[in-house]
């Protein structure tokens, strides 16, 4: 069987007790440029969403999980989206919340287990990411994890007054 547990995280499912870390992470103006997110949520909102995250990846078409320490301290946030059972293709998203936890290989282990997840549990043939252009840290991880860049989307993203490249990675399982 499959574990979600590596040498120094594991990926668990949302669960109540997370209300508060999920609303400061979603109520960030820095990460509001990769989420996509233009306005803050509401404990309301997020209290209900995680209600709902239960639900399987087949019906709502994505899968978060909490990134934990050993000792159980949610680091971060791990997501597969645009989940495709048709093509047999899947999105993935990260993100570590503290700084002091980054370049400590949390995000490389996490990365690693869910993508391992996506090709051998659901039988995704490939995972993707998208990475702004500017990100050199990421583009480094997902290069070093064997992500293969395949294209530019040109001014993809508009923010702070200026539109920026982003740049699409795939994993395909040979």
């Amino acid at each position: 069987m499959l574990s979600l547990k590596g040498e120094q995280i594991y990926l668990r499912a949302l669960e109540p007790k997370d209300l508060d870390f999920l609303y400061d992470l979603e109520n960030n103006p820095e990460i509001w440029e990769i989420s996509g997110t233009t306005s803050p949520y509401s404990k309301h909102v997020l209290q209900l969403y995680l209600e709902n995250a239960h639900k399987d990846i087949y019906e709502v078409k994505q899968l978060r999980l909490c990134i934990c320490n050993l000792k159980g301290v949610v680091l971060g946030l791990i997501d597969l989206f645009d989940f495709d059972p048709k093509n047999l293709r899947v999105g993935m998203g990260i993100i570590v919340s503290q700084k002091m936890d980054r370049n400590k290989g949390v995000g490389a282990e996490a990365l690693e287990i869910l993508t391992n997840y996506a090709f051998s549990v659901l039988g995704m043939r490939q995972v993707y990411v998208n990475v702004l252009e500017e990100n050199a840290p990421s583009i480094h991880l997902f290069s070093k994890l064997g992500f293969v860049k395949v294209g530019i989307k040109k001014d993809w993203i508009y923010s702070n007054g200026a539109f920026k490249n982003e740049i699409l990675f795939q994993k395909i399982n040979n």
